[in-house]
Protein backbone atom coordinates (compact mmCIF):
# COMPACT_ATOMS: atom_id res chain seq x y z
CA UNK A 1 0.00 0.00 0.00
CA UNK A 2 1.03 3.44 -1.22
CA UNK A 3 0.79 6.99 0.61
CA UNK A 4 1.78 9.94 -0.88
CA UNK A 5 0.92 12.46 1.40
CA UNK A 6 2.14 12.69 5.19
CA UNK A 7 3.37 15.68 7.63
CA UNK A 8 5.56 15.64 9.82
CA UNK A 9 6.46 18.28 12.44
CA UNK A 10 8.64 20.12 9.81
CA UNK A 11 5.41 21.37 9.13
CA UNK A 12 2.08 20.90 10.81
CA UNK A 13 2.59 17.40 11.84
CA UNK A 14 3.41 15.72 15.08
CA UNK A 15 6.21 13.15 14.32
CA UNK A 16 9.32 12.76 13.30
CA UNK A 17 10.10 12.08 9.36
CA UNK A 18 11.56 8.62 11.61
CA UNK A 19 8.08 8.20 13.17
CA UNK A 20 6.25 8.91 10.38
CA UNK A 21 7.95 5.83 8.58
CA UNK A 22 8.22 3.98 11.63
CA UNK A 23 4.31 4.05 11.72
CA UNK A 24 2.89 3.50 8.46
CA UNK A 25 5.74 0.31 8.25
CA UNK A 26 4.03 -0.65 11.13
CA UNK A 27 0.96 -1.25 9.24
CA UNK A 28 2.15 -3.18 6.22
CA UNK A 29 2.70 0.49 3.65
CA UNK A 30 4.86 0.00 1.64
CA UNK A 31 5.78 3.59 0.28
CA UNK A 32 5.14 6.61 1.35
CA UNK A 33 5.89 10.93 0.82
CA UNK A 34 6.98 13.40 3.39
CA UNK A 35 5.00 16.28 1.76
CA UNK A 36 4.98 19.29 4.30
CA UNK A 37 3.23 22.29 3.77
CA UNK A 38 6.20 24.83 2.26
CA UNK A 39 5.75 28.35 0.63
CA UNK A 40 8.48 31.08 -0.22
CA UNK A 41 9.23 31.58 3.86
CA UNK A 42 9.94 28.11 4.24
CA UNK A 43 10.73 25.93 1.47
CA UNK A 44 14.35 25.87 1.69
CA UNK A 45 14.38 24.72 4.92
CA UNK A 46 11.51 21.90 5.04
CA UNK A 47 12.92 20.80 1.92
CA UNK A 48 16.36 20.49 2.66
CA UNK A 49 15.59 18.54 5.34
CA UNK A 50 13.15 16.36 4.41
CA UNK A 51 15.95 15.36 1.50
CA UNK A 52 18.62 14.76 3.99
CA UNK A 53 15.75 12.43 5.96
CA UNK A 54 15.14 10.78 2.68
CA UNK A 55 19.08 10.34 1.30
CA UNK A 56 20.36 8.78 4.72
CA UNK A 57 17.15 6.67 4.88
CA UNK A 58 17.74 2.79 4.72
CA UNK A 59 17.17 1.45 1.34
CA UNK A 60 17.36 -2.19 2.21
CA UNK A 61 13.24 -2.40 1.54
CA UNK A 62 11.85 -1.79 5.10
CA UNK A 63 9.92 0.57 3.41
CA UNK A 64 10.63 3.18 0.53
CA UNK A 65 9.99 6.86 1.49
CA UNK A 66 10.15 9.80 -1.10
CA UNK A 67 10.77 13.36 -0.60
CA UNK A 68 8.14 16.17 -0.90
CA UNK A 69 5.93 19.07 -0.15
CA UNK A 70 2.56 20.30 -0.19
CA UNK A 71 2.58 24.48 -2.01
CA UNK A 72 -0.03 25.72 0.47
CA UNK A 73 -2.20 28.75 0.21
CA UNK A 74 -0.33 30.51 -2.09
CA UNK A 75 -1.11 33.55 -4.16
CA UNK A 76 -2.12 32.03 -7.73
CA UNK A 77 1.27 33.24 -9.35
CA UNK A 78 3.83 32.02 -7.32
CA UNK A 79 2.35 28.11 -7.84
CA UNK A 80 4.27 27.71 -11.53
CA UNK A 81 7.91 28.86 -10.08
CA UNK A 82 7.58 27.35 -6.60
CA UNK A 83 6.92 23.76 -8.03
CA UNK A 84 9.39 24.36 -10.81
CA UNK A 85 11.99 25.93 -7.77
CA UNK A 86 10.99 22.62 -5.95
CA UNK A 87 11.47 20.26 -8.78
CA UNK A 88 15.03 21.77 -9.13
CA UNK A 89 15.88 20.74 -5.48
CA UNK A 90 15.12 16.97 -6.17
CA UNK A 91 11.57 16.37 -4.22
CA UNK A 92 9.97 13.77 -5.92
CA UNK A 93 6.53 13.77 -5.21
CA UNK A 94 4.84 17.89 -5.45
CA UNK A 95 1.62 18.46 -4.19
CA UNK A 96 -0.79 21.40 -4.51
CA UNK A 97 -2.95 22.10 -1.80
CA UNK A 98 -6.39 22.07 -3.37
CA UNK A 99 -9.79 24.04 -2.59
CA UNK A 100 -10.95 22.09 0.42
CA UNK A 101 -14.50 23.46 1.96
CA UNK A 102 -13.16 23.47 5.20
CA UNK A 103 -10.31 26.35 4.68
CA UNK A 104 -10.30 29.61 3.02
CA UNK A 105 -8.30 28.80 -0.27
CA UNK A 106 -8.20 31.59 -2.86
CA UNK A 107 -10.82 30.81 -5.58
CA UNK A 108 -8.91 29.52 -9.21
CA UNK A 109 -6.56 27.35 -6.42
CA UNK A 110 -7.09 23.88 -8.34
CA UNK A 111 -6.72 25.63 -11.97
CA UNK A 112 -3.27 27.43 -10.63
CA UNK A 113 -2.25 24.16 -8.91
CA UNK A 114 -3.12 22.08 -12.32
CA UNK A 115 -0.88 24.35 -14.45
CA UNK A 116 2.05 24.25 -12.44
CA UNK A 117 4.96 21.10 -12.52
CA UNK A 118 2.77 19.41 -9.80
CA UNK A 119 1.83 15.74 -9.22
CA UNK A 120 -0.84 15.33 -6.91
CA UNK A 121 -3.76 17.72 -6.12
CA UNK A 122 -4.88 17.77 -2.79
CA UNK A 123 -8.28 17.95 -1.78
CA UNK A 124 -9.59 19.52 -4.02
CA UNK A 125 -13.00 20.47 -2.90
CA UNK A 126 -15.94 21.33 -5.40
CA UNK A 127 -13.60 20.28 -8.36
CA UNK A 128 -15.48 21.44 -11.96
CA UNK A 129 -15.70 19.39 -14.72
CA UNK A 130 -13.34 21.52 -16.99
CA UNK A 131 -10.51 21.18 -14.04
CA UNK A 132 -11.00 17.61 -14.22
CA UNK A 133 -11.08 17.24 -17.46
CA UNK A 134 -7.58 19.44 -17.70
CA UNK A 135 -5.79 17.27 -14.55
CA UNK A 136 -6.20 14.43 -16.84
CA UNK A 137 -4.49 15.90 -19.71
CA UNK A 138 -1.80 17.38 -17.66
CA UNK A 139 -1.76 13.88 -15.91
CA UNK A 140 -1.98 15.36 -12.72
CA UNK A 141 -3.51 12.63 -9.77
CA UNK A 142 -6.97 13.93 -7.79
CA UNK A 143 -6.73 12.93 -4.33
CA UNK A 144 -9.37 11.10 -2.54
CA UNK A 145 -8.15 12.01 0.94
CA UNK A 146 -9.60 10.43 4.55
CA UNK A 147 -8.51 13.45 6.20
CA UNK A 148 -11.62 15.07 8.07
CA UNK A 149 -13.10 17.93 6.53
CA UNK A 150 -11.43 17.47 3.23
CA UNK A 151 -13.12 14.20 2.81
CA UNK A 152 -16.74 15.77 2.65
CA UNK A 153 -15.93 16.30 -0.89
CA UNK A 154 -14.74 12.89 -1.84
CA UNK A 155 -17.63 11.79 -3.72
CA UNK A 156 -18.12 14.42 -5.89
CA UNK A 157 -14.32 14.19 -6.98
CA UNK A 158 -14.50 10.21 -7.59
CA UNK A 159 -17.66 10.50 -10.05
CA UNK A 160 -16.08 13.58 -12.10
CA UNK A 161 -12.90 11.80 -12.23
CA UNK A 162 -14.08 8.65 -13.01
CA UNK A 163 -16.21 9.98 -15.44
CA UNK A 164 -13.72 11.95 -17.21
CA UNK A 165 -11.15 9.06 -17.03
CA UNK A 166 -8.94 11.66 -15.04
CA UNK A 167 -6.10 10.25 -12.61
CA UNK A 168 -6.86 8.99 -8.63
CA UNK A 169 -5.08 8.81 -6.22
CA UNK A 170 -5.95 7.99 -2.14
CA UNK A 171 -3.97 9.52 0.67
CA UNK A 172 -4.75 9.47 4.10
CA UNK A 173 -3.21 13.34 4.31
CA UNK A 174 -1.74 12.25 7.97
CA UNK A 175 -0.86 14.50 10.53
CA UNK A 176 -0.41 12.50 13.95
CA UNK A 177 -0.19 8.68 14.16
CA UNK A 178 -4.59 8.57 14.11
CA UNK A 179 -4.09 9.56 11.41
CA UNK A 180 -3.16 6.51 9.62
CA UNK A 181 -5.62 3.92 8.59
CA UNK A 182 -4.48 0.61 7.93
CA UNK A 183 -3.93 -0.40 3.81
CA UNK A 184 -7.45 -2.37 4.00
CA UNK A 185 -9.09 0.86 5.62
CA UNK A 186 -7.92 3.18 3.41
CA UNK A 187 -8.86 0.48 0.29
CA UNK A 188 -12.34 0.19 2.15
CA UNK A 189 -12.37 4.14 2.23
CA UNK A 190 -12.02 4.12 -1.68
CA UNK A 191 -15.15 1.45 -1.80
CA UNK A 192 -17.59 4.04 0.02
CA UNK A 193 -17.07 6.91 -2.37
CA UNK A 194 -17.71 4.91 -5.59
CA UNK A 195 -14.42 2.90 -6.59
CA UNK A 196 -14.34 -0.40 -6.98
CA UNK A 197 -11.68 -3.27 -6.53
CA UNK A 198 -10.61 -3.07 -9.72
CA UNK A 199 -10.32 0.45 -10.06
CA UNK A 200 -8.62 0.70 -6.74
CA UNK A 201 -5.52 -1.69 -8.13
CA UNK A 202 -5.63 0.29 -11.54
CA UNK A 203 -5.24 3.32 -9.34
CA UNK A 204 -2.35 1.70 -7.55
CA UNK A 205 -0.46 0.90 -10.79
CA UNK A 206 -0.80 4.22 -11.92
CA UNK A 207 0.53 5.69 -8.87
CA UNK A 208 3.49 2.96 -9.32
CA UNK A 209 4.56 3.53 -12.71
CA UNK A 210 4.69 7.45 -12.59
CA UNK A 211 6.09 7.97 -9.55
CA UNK A 212 8.55 4.53 -11.09
CA UNK A 213 8.32 3.19 -7.69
Amino acid sequence: MIDLHCHSLLSDGVLLPSEVAARYLAFGYKTIAITDHVDYSNIDIVADAILRFTRHWPKDGIITVLPGVELTHLPLSQFKPLAKYARKKGLKVIIGHGETVTEPVVKATNRACLEADIDILAHPGLISKEDVEFAKKRGIFLEITTRRGHRDTNSHVAELAIKAGAKLILNNDSHMPEDILPPKELRDFGLKVGLSESGIDCIYNEVTSHFKL
